[in-house]
């Protein structure tokens, strides 16, 4: 089968790094499967998670929050402003956050900012799926 370069890279750190035969990400026009040799694209991604498959019927998931995806040949590229693997998320603290962006959407202030609240509930329910928790 053949194989393709992936990079999950964020301003801190290269989060991935290897060969793989698809990656599953959401793009904001819907959900994307990417395979070897795939035409070059480039688009923005929502808050969710990220599947890589690997040799073997191996998958890598990371918890990916936005950022952009470039697709060319034989490499898949995703620029993420923050990207986790299961190992590396604090349960617990994304539960609070989980808990903290619900109270805000909740109580409804005049003054909150429902984006930046529904963001944080977005990014801390991800993190929950990919941590499997």
């Amino acid at each position: 089968m053949s194989k393709m370069t992936v990079e999950v890279v964020t301003p801190e750190r290269v989060v991935f790094s290897g060969e793989a035969t698809m990656v599953i990400a959401r793009g904001v026009q819907g959900e994307l499967g990417i395979m070897p040799n795939h035409m070059p694209l480039v688009t923005p991604l929502k808050i969710a998670p990220v599947r890589v498959k690997t040799e073997g019927d191996k998958e890598v998931v990371l918890a990916v929050s936005g950022g952009f995806m470039e697709v060319r040949r034989d490499k898949v590229t995703i620029l993420a402003e923050t990207a986790e693997r299961p190992e590396d998320i604090d349960v617990n603290r994304a539960k609070a956050a989980r808990e903290r962006a619900e109270k805000r959407l909740n109580e409804r202030h005049p003054d909150l900012d429902v984006r930046r609240a529904e963001y944080a509930l977005q990014r801390a329910l991800t993190r929950m799926q990919v941590s499997g928790k």
